[in-house]
């Protein structure tokens, strides 16, 4: 943990919330930046049945705010008839899959999140890799504008909007070997070193593939993932996946890349902003980079952080704010102002003591003690039930995205290793180094400039 800082109807005999031609077959969908896709029938659906789509608008409803990410134009509006009342701005929010960047990486922070790793099945290899990511950059096309999955599409989602959704793909160090593609393989995807606070499940780490999702509305996020899991089909199967959530926009004016964890402590006070001139270098690969199929791309270490939540509720507040380094009641640093102001290391207090303590964990990992260093965290927290003595199994789903995980999260990492006042109170159970290729453009795949380069 870091202080890083034209409508498309349904046919009468399709299934309902689908967007399909007369025939049933499944129409094109339309693209995360709003483009429709091909003309299908104009045959309205059955009296009371309407897709996702449809829900978006009502006749004579024009100009929903869809956000700055958004671009979901091309939406239905039904006829006045039908009466259907639009989504909220919160549901019909809808976030571009096509661009520079995969989403989900500088987007806001969503209020549920699925991270999922993937094996690839004996005998796949690139060409069934290939044909993966194709199926998969498709239905999260699809399920980012709104649409429902091309097939078998579960319903789940059926009266939903987009609802913020991203979907983001990512490749583990294993990947490369499975595909015969080693050639390929960054030297920065070499795996992490070992850290003394780590006690983590070999079956719960790593993978072949990574796939993000993050939504704001539960079932919207479920749907991706169930839909992402079937079209894995014969290719590749589930190593391992945990669930998270934030809080739900709107719920507080704390807004963005910044939210409370468990410990009820605001996180990634400190995060990069994209304002700042170097943000693309200290996040992004660059474009001529080597190898050239990661440009614009990002590398997300991900680890799932056990907070011992009952030792930590243990301490007074004023000792908790210590082992921080911040005020818990708005994320200020101990030497005062608000939560930006810069955190003066120097200051002491009466008693000729540091205010910040020299091992709190918003000294040790700020960039500035750490050559500069710098990582966009972008988290879920987590609760799994209880463990056999009673105490929460939860914590923190930490992903964080950088252009080279060598220069961000490892030497973080291991100046936290030696001497972090946190240390005590987390535990590191499971890790994951993923390359997070550019987004696709516009007729492309995700990791198509890879694995047909």
């Amino acid at each position: 943990m870091a202080d890083q800082s034209p409508p498309e109807a349904t046919s009468e005999n399709a299934s309902p919330g689908r967007t399909t031609s007369e025939n049933g077959t499944p129409g094109e969908a339309v693209s995360g930046n709003g483009t429709p896709g091909k003309a299908t029938s104009e045959k309205a659906p059955p009296h009371g049945v309407f897709s996702r789509r449809r829900l978006l608008g009502t006749a004579g409803a024009t100009g929903l705010a869809l956000g700055a990410a958004g671009g979901a134009a091309g939406y239905a509006a039904a006829p006045a008839s039908e009466k259907v009342t639009p989504l909220s701005s919160l549901g019909a929010h809808a976030v571009t899959f096509h661009g520079k960047h995969q989403p989900g990486i500088t987007n806001a922070l969503q209020a549920r999140g699925h991270l999922v790793a993937f094996d690839l099945t004996a005998g796949a290899g690139r060409k069934e890799a290939a044909a993966l990511l194709r199926r998969w950059s498709a239905t999260a096309q699809r399920l980012m504008a709104g649409e429902a999955a091309a097939h078998d599409d579960t319903d789940v989602a059926r009266d939903a909007g987009p609802s913020s959704l991203t979907v983001t793909f990512g490749f583990g160090h294993s990947f490369f070997a499975r595909t015969g593609l080693e050639k390929q393989r960054p030297v920065a995807l070499d795996p992490l070193p070992d850290f003394s606070s780590d006690r983590l499940d070999k079956q719960r780490s790593n993978g072949d593939l990574w796939v993000q999702i993050g939504a704001d509305d539960a079932l919207v996020a479920f749907h991706a993932l169930r839909a992402i899991q079937k079209d894995a089909g014969g290719a590749a199967r589930v190593r391992w996946q945990m669930n998270g959530f934030n809080r739900s926009p709107g719920a507080t004016a704390q807004q963005g890349l910044t939210a409370r964890n468990l410990m009820g402590q605001i996180d990634g006070t400190r995060n990069p902003k994209p304002a700042e001139p170097d943000f693309d270098q200290r996040i992004f690969v660059p474009a001529g980079g080597d190898p050239t199929w990661m440009a614009n791309g990002s590398y997300a270490v991900v680890r799932r952080i056990r907070m011992l939540l009952d030792d930590w509720e243990r301490l007074p507040a004023k000792e908790q704010e210590d082992v921080i380094g911040r005020r818990k009641s708005n994320g200020a640093p101990l030497t005062g102002g608000t939560e930006t102001i810069p955190m003066n290391l120097d200051l002491t207090g009466p008693d000729g003591n540091l205010v910040v303590p020299v091992n709190a964990h918003a000294r040790i990992t700020r960039p500035d003690q750490n050559g500069g260093a710098a990582m966009l965290r972008r988290p879920f927290s987590f609760h799994d039930g209880f463990a056999a003595d009673g105490a929460p199994d939860a914590g923190l789903l930490f992903v964080c995205w950088q252009a080279d995980p060598l220069r961000g999260f490892v030497p973080v990492q291991r100046k936290l290793d030696r001497g972090d006042a946190l240390s005590p109170f987390i535990r590191h159970e499971s890790s994951g180094l993923f390359a997070v290729p550019g987004g696709a453009a516009e007729g492309e795949y995700v990791g198509q400039r890879l694995l047909e380069g």
